[in-house]
């Protein structure tokens, strides 16, 4: 809960939030007898158009119309409130989108389950009229009886007329990857119950293998490939191809029913609907009860009175562990016992040598990223080593590393291999966007915090989808990265025609980018000169042509580093002298040496500072060497810092409560900390993105890179401005 969120709202005591976006918050409320409910609570400044109000209680009049066992039931609203809410039964499990990230694709009797009840659940919706229009994964939830259907924000009348007035005629509705041909291409006629049977066969495909059936990428790629592309199966159990295929016919008239599908996925495997569910997945759901179990007790307080603080330290480990052998066999007591400190002196307290904790580390570590894998790695173990010496030091710490190898298909696992052990306080990575996309889920159901200071893929932080609870970025996001280079290029060349390029062998990363440095242009008045080449850097060479004869006095490499090093050949080759620049993804000696003398006069921002140019980083750069042999590589520095600020946070916790820190409640301390470290000053926005600048100028010059210290932190004025 923040400083200015209500205590309760229409009898219900809230506790904590599930969920927020540009619309709204979810709260997690309870009632004085006990009942727990998800309640939706919207923005006093929505609330006020009228608009956003009629949609509201849309909402809430299709909700009460949908019966069904799967489908989550409404427990009380008030469309007409000053401030609008809706309050429906809470589910304690995940979703199915947080399952399948966490811990993979279901078998195969756990799918003709869950596809069977949705399926029954979308018949209800569409025998009372509706249309649902958002199927996907984040809108099922898994409870041990079986799945939920949630969120009719946008279910709609299957009969259209009437309803442009709030929808519009030509917008997309619905989640890319998620959604049917007829929604991609906005045909409101066309949009009806065999559009949720489309969206149903792309969530049970994803549930089947780990995927959405269309991939994934620029939303513009995914709308193309869901009206023209045959989808992605492979991996699908045989028995249920046939009818995903018919689900996933481009023609809705084809489709089958929602109930005809219900009728074609029965069970007939031996089992209970109890065990419908793998053992990972049911293990998710008992700690989620357990925690609901450890919840603040509701007092009756006079009006106006502030509410009983939640219980912490060891009464909530308690609490955990009694909840625990209700609902997860004693799991939680025996994380309870592993909190205790041994062998405690004549006081009682036991010896900081006893007090043994751990920081995780996951990261490329010999895979193509190696470097910076490495780097982080030796930056943290000398930071432990700093704390570590300490004579005062309150407990000792140790360092557990996870190889994820660079490779998204191994960083869950990577993940849980560090989840999984109770000792792990807080993870420093890991090293890699994808990996990091990849891995979150592990750490965000485990709620450890996790600190990175090289993954800047702006999907890892999304709160409206509860996604990136745990996660502290300590670098600035790919599209902040390229803002800050065209504030630079501004300020100190002031092109007047400066040129972009944007490479889509990584297509998120250089979208962000492009559209970030596009940004920094434009606020300087300054209209750049965009271009787009496919993946693989296809007519790299020719492109760059054009763009010299169009005239560019500056180029901006949108891209990938192989790509950047064909570009800086071409540009020499060209004999264009214009000033030069990239990103985070080009930054490394690699570009220095296999660029060769194209590299010359090239700038390049990224989210590391130079330890030799500190003189705050003296003792740093002397231990590495003392340890290592050798300077410290990029992202070492950073590593260092922000272990030390975790091991900051742990000491404070641990002070506070007498014991050893709840792992939980760290990544909120993070982000509200202040750290001064040997490379720079630390501090979060209220999500775990860092706040400030985060990008670093280096220069190639004589075939090293010299600092230019941080990039500017707003755009140079308007010429006449």
């Amino acid at each position: 809960m923040l400083p200015g969120d209500p205590s309760g709202i229409a009898g219900y005591r809230l506790l904590g939030r599930l969920g927020a976006g540009g619309m709204g918050v979810v709260y997690l409320g309870r009632t004085d007898t006990g009942e727990l409910a998800a309640v939706k609570v919207t923005l006093a400044d929505r609330a006020e158009r009228a608009d956003f109000r009629a949609r509201f209680r849309r909402e809430v009049e299709a909700a009460r119309r949908v019966v069904s066992p799967f489908a989550v039931p409404v427990l009380g609203a008030d469309p007409e409130a000053p401030e609008p809410w809706l309050a429906t039964a809470f589910v304690p499990g995940p979703s199915l989108g947080e399952a399948i990230a966490a811990h993979g694709p279901l078998p195969g009797r756990s799918l003709r389950i869950l596809g069977g009840a949705v399926a029954r659940a979308l018949a209800a919706v569409h025998a009372a009229g509706l249309v649902h229009r958002d199927v996907k994964p984040a809108n099922v939830l898994l409870a041990v009886d079986g799945p939920r259907l949630i969120d009719f924000g946008i279910a709609r009348a299957a009969d259209p007329a009437g309803e442009t007035a709030l929808t519009g005629t030509d917008m997309v509705v619905g989640t890319p990857g998620f959604l049917a041909p007829e929604q991609a291409e906005a045909r409101t006629e066309d949009v009806g119950p065999a559009s949720d049977v489309f969206a149903f066969g792309c969530l049970l495909a994803y549930a089947a293998t780990g995927r959405p059936p269309f991939g994934t990428g620029a939303v513009d790629a995914l709308m193309y490939r869901t009206v023209h592309d045959e989808p992605d199966l492979a991996g699908v159990p045989a028995g249920l191809l046939p009818l995903l295929r018919d689900c996933l016919a481009k023609d809705p008239a084809v489709r089958p029913t929602a109930g005809q599908l219900a009728a074609r996925l029965v069970v007939d495997t031996a089992g209970t609907a109890a065990d419908w569910l793998p053992d990972p997945v049911v293990r998710t759901i008992a700690e989620r009860s357990a925690r609901m179990l450890a919840l603040p007790d509701i007092d009756a307080t006079a009006a106006g009175a502030p509410a009983p603080p939640p219980a912490t330290g060891r009464r909530r480990f308690l609490l955990l562990a009694s909840a625990a052998g209700v609902a997860a066999a004693g799991g939680a007591a025996w994380w309870a016992l592993r909190g205790r400190d041994d062998r405690p002196d004549a006081k009682g307290t036991p010896p900081p040598k006893a007090r043994r904790w751990t920081i995780g580390v996951q990261a490329d570590l010999s895979g193509p990223g190696k470097e910076v894998g490495q780097a982080q790695e030796r930056g943290v173990r000398l930071a432990v080593e700093a704390f570590n010496s300490r004579e005062d030091k309150p407990f000792t710490l140790d360092v557990k590393v996870s190889d994820d190898r660079g490779d998204r298909t191994r960083a869950l696992a990577a993940a849980r291999a560090l989840t999984a052990d109770p000792d792990v306080l807080g993870i420093i990575g890991p090293s890699h966007d994808y990996t990091g996309q990849e891995a979150l889920p592990a750490y965000d159901e485990a709620l450890l915090p996790v600190v990175t200071v090289s993954a800047g893929l702006n999907l890892l932080v999304n709160p409206a989808q509860n996604q990136g609870r745990s996660i502290v970025r300590a670098c600035p996001i790919h599209a902040f990265n390229g803002m800050h280079i065209a504030y630079h290029a501004q300020s100190v060349h002031r092109p007047a025609r400066p040129g972009l390029l944007q490479e889509r062998t990584d297509d998120p990363y250089s979208w962000q980018f492009v559209v970030g440095a596009g940004f920094g242009f434009t606020q300087g008045g300054i209209r750049p000169h965009p271009r787009v080449i496919p993946g693989g850097a296809k007519g790299l060479e020719r492109v760059i042509g054009e763009m010299v004869d169009a005239g560019i006095d500056a180029y901006v490499h949108a891209g990938l580093l192989p790509a950047a090093i064909r570009a800086a050949k071409a540009l020499d080759a060209l004999g264009f002298t214009g000033p030069r620049f990239a990103g985070q993804h080009v930054f490394g000696d690699r570009f220095l040496r296999d660029a060769g003398r194209s590299a010359e006069g090239w700038t390049v921002g990224a989210p590391v500072a130079d330890p030799t140019a500190r003189k705050e980083a003296a003792a740093f750069l002397a231990a590495h060497r003392a340890r290592y042999g050798t300077a410290p590589v990029w992202y070492a520095g950073e590593a260092y810092d922000v272990t030390l600020l975790l091991a900051q946070q742990v000491e404070k916790a641990y002070e506070k409560a007498g014991e050893r820190p709840d792992r939980t409640t760290l990544a909120p301390l993070l982000r509200k900390a202040v750290h001064q470290g040997v490379m720079g000053g630390y501090s979060f926005e209220e999500d775990g993105n860092l706040k400030g600048v985060g990008t670093f100028l280096h220069r190639v010059e004589g075939g090293r890179y010299r600092s230019l210290g941080a990039a500017p932190a707003t755009p140079a004025r308007k010429a006449g401005g």
